[in-house]
């Protein structure tokens, strides 16, 4: 084992590939997909803003990466004002229809498997993502609105070439794809097989349906013959769901304020509900702050096996404490009453940081009793856990605004169902299928017009004098809040740059186990986490971390940037 441990060492000491990170000076966007990174690219060296470039980034990922996001799903952006020195939480979550009920998913009392409530109309929520994109760049936009969607447009009429991934995920989707006939056409050869990697997709009804957002705005989406056709695809599937265009009609975005608390010299700004991100990865830093975790760092004289254990069996027992809180408290804060403010307390911090032991496991493992909480608050319940379908994008423009957007359809290709090219979003499945527990009503139980509980946690960490100095976000389920707590403390007290520190090894604390990722030498730190009574599973991982560093000296500002080498994706820059 000492000899496997070790090796986990050096692969913290280095970056899974052998790349460094991407270095620029004047803008950067990191992106799952090549192609998206260049669309956005373009819009910075055209002059457009971080705004600017999500969203054509993300009208491109509609496109290319159509299994994790789309303008048929959702997305929560933190965004950075230079100019104004504001940081703005800009939400974009899907929400319920008006016909959902607390028993959605329930089927003779019982909860659905969880593909038998996905795929088809049945999980469906609202979209958001272009309705909040479009807001945002109302605000904070430079380039024309329909020059954003000229890539997208130009990819989608003359095909891309289909990645490795994309091939893959399409194969083994391939039964559930053909359920749908407009997913089929898009997605399937004619004899109803995967498309092999390279072959051009092409997808004429996206296009036309970019061209009306393109001349018509979000309301392209939202009404007329695409919301129409949409409600008609939900409520029409074999396992309909209650969308309605009225639904469609009257979704709007809403402008948050970000949650931001001090981490050692830092402050890192996250999402708030109904995200559990934000809350989850602030707990996770404030745990960890009561330890000495920088000497824990691989780069550190004398580090060896014990300091390595010792590392992910601080990041998983704080993760576990913060999951604890999570289930328990964190739903749509619109909705139900969320004690935000009693899960950040310091005092509350201090003392839940006080169950970490660099010896044992903690034993037993409950929710705290923050203040300012309801005693008669209703418990929280996890909903089965999904395939992961969502990407993120980290973007800094030349004039230092800064974007951390995380973007989602819910699980892989959604509810498998495409209208006008986009793939519809899952989401409703991210409450919870029970509506209560013991007789009490479940704070994330489905409602209508609420906004399901997500664990998406776009980032952005600010220095001493207040300016931006990461932005940081992943892909991942609920996984995500334990990725972008492992990337920050690498970047933040371990030193490593951008690409080392989204090439680490996943570890991390969900719910009440610790995950090690399974292929890596991360799994090698199994044993002596259970010796320590770490409850713990080795599991294969994949994260899709992307990461910008933002570095002040004298000779000027310097960006380092990083792509999860798990996925796709690359950071590119000037």
């Amino acid at each position: 084992m000492a000899r496997l441990v070790l090796l986990f060492l050096l692969v913290l000491a280095a970056p899974a590939r052998p790349q460094p990170s991407t270095v620029a000076e004047r803008h950067m966007i990191s992106a799952p997909h090549a192609l998206a990174a260049e669309a956005g690219l373009a819009v910075l060296r055209e002059g457009g803003g971080a705004v600017d470039a999500a969203v054509a980034a993300q009208a491109v990922l509609t496109l290319v990466e159509p299994h994790a996001s789309g303008i048929g799903g959702g997305a929560l952006m933190l965004h950075w004002d230079a100019a104004a020195r504001r940081v703005s939480a800009w939400d974009g979550r899907e929400v319920a229809p008006a016909a959902a009920t607390p028993g959605l998913f329930l089927r003779d009392g019982k909860p659905m498997g969880f593909h038998e409530a996905a795929v088809g109309g049945r999980a469906v929520g609202v979209p958001g993502a272009l309705r909040m994109l479009e807001a945002a760049h109302r605000a904070h936009g430079r380039l024309p609105w329909p020059r954003l969607f000229a890539p997208a447009i130009a990819l989608a009429e003359g095909g891309f070439p289909v990645s490795p991934r994309l091939a893959a995920t399409i194969a083994h989707e391939a039964e559930r794809l053909g359920r749908n006939p407009a997913a089929r056409a898009l997605f399937l050869l004619a004899d109803g097989s995967a498309p092999p990697a390279g072959h051009r997709l092409r997808s004429p009804d996206l296009a036309a349906t970019l061209r009306a957002i393109q001349a018509g705005g979000a309301d392209a989406l939202h009404r007329g013959p695409i919301a129409q056709a949409i409600a008609e695809a939900v409520r029409s599937s074999p396992n309909p769901g209650g969308m309605t265009v009225d639904d469609l009609a009257g979704y709007a975005p809403v402008r948050r304020d970000a949650l931001c608390a001090p981490y050692r010299i830092y402050t890192v700004c996250g999402f708030p509900p109904p995200s559990s991100g934000g809350v989850a990865t602030l707990q996770i830093l404030a745990f960890l702050s009561h330890q000495d975790v920088p000497a824990l760092g691989p780069r550190r004289p004398g580090h060896g096996a014990a300091q390595a254990l010792d590392a992910a069996h601080l990041l998983g027992e704080a993760g576990r404490l913060a999951f604890a809180d999570r289930n328990r408290f964190l739903a749509d804060a619109d909705v139900v009453d969320v004690p935000v403010r009693g899960l950040l307390d310091p005092v509350y911090l201090l003392a839940r940081a006080q169950l970490l032991d660099r010896d044992r496991a903690i034993a037993p493992l409950r929710p705290g009793n923050p203040p300012w909480h309801r005693p008669s608050a209703p418990p929280a319940s996890q909903p089965p856990q999904p395939e992961n379908g969502t990407s993120h994008l980290s973007i800094v423009d030349g004039t230092g605004n800064v974007v951390s957007l995380t973007t989602t359809v819910e699980d892989v290709f959604g509810a498998r169902t495409v209208v006008g090219g986009m793939v519809l979003n899952n989401q409703l499945t991210d409450f919870s299928f029970l509506p209560e527990m013991g007789g009490r009503p479940v704070a994330n139980a489905v409602a209508p017009g609420k906004r399901p509980r997500s664990s998406m946690s776009p980032t952005i960490v600010f220095g001493a004098d207040g300016s931006p100095v990461a932005v940081v976000g992943s892909a991942g389920g609920s996984r995500i809040i334990g990725h972008v707590a492992q990337a920050l403390v690498a970047m933040l007290d371990w030193g490593l740059d951008p690409q080392e520190a989204v090439a680490l090894p996943r570890v991390g604390g969900r719910d009440a186990v610790v995950e090690v990722e399974a292929g890596t030498a991360a799994a090698a730190l199994a044993d002596g986490l259970r010796e320590r009574g770490v409850p713990v599973e080795v599991r294969s991982n994949m994260s899709g971390l992307h990461a910008i560093r933002i570095v002040r000296g004298p000779a000027g500002t310097r960006l380092l940037g990083g792509a999860d080498p798990r996925r796709e994706g690359v950071a590119v820059g000037d």
